[in-house]
């Protein structure tokens, strides 16, 4: 075990790894300047020259390449409001159930269980794949728009049964 301080801020391996940067050769036929002048127009020239020989420098980056984008954060607020509308439609799918249940003993006047149930679980399903929907069909487009349709599937999925019929008898 070492007793360097900085052996926690390196990685494995990173000894003696660093860039190796070749020495400048001096031109054979450059002479010792005598005054700044001359000394200014030799490394003028040798700027030209190392530019000629230079690789060309690569493309810059923009975010239109192959590589993917990390989406701009949630804001806290929007955090909030998908927490709770969220348990809103989980509260929605659970009085749909609840209604539903309540419901069957006046649907069973006009429909036999077998052509009752289906609905009764696709309408408590509902408010859960609207949720669903609403948030993976607005990943690219923006906040308000996934807010809007989250708030419009609310005010149309709202378990009426549960509403209009309760847990206990009317």
């Amino acid at each position: 075990m070492t007793t360097d301080p900085d052996d926690a801020l390196r990685w494995e391996g990173d000894e003696g790894e660093a860039p190796v940067v070749p020495a400048r050769k001096a031109r054979p036929d450059a002479k010792p300047a005598a005054d700044a002048a001359e000394g200014a127009a030799v490394a003028a020239d040798d700027a030209r020259d190392a530019a000629h020989t230079r690789p060309p420098a690569p493309a810059a980056e923009t975010p239109d390449d192959t590589e993917d984008v990390e989406p701009a954060a949630i804001g806290n607020v929007a955090l909030v409001f998908y927490g709770i509308i969220g348990g809103v439609y989980l509260l929605f799918a659970v009085g749909w159930i609840v209604g539903g249940f309540r419901l069957r003993p006046r649907a069973s006047l006009l429909l036999v269980d077998w052509m009752y149930f289906p609905w009764m679980w696709l309408a408590a399903v509902a408010p859960i794949l609207w949720f669903a929907a609403a948030w993976v069909l607005t990943r690219s487009c923006a906040t308000w728009i996934r807010v809007a349709s989250l708030i419009a599937g609310a005010l149309l999925l709202v378990p009426w049964p549960f509403v209009m019929f309760g847990t206990v008898g009317s």
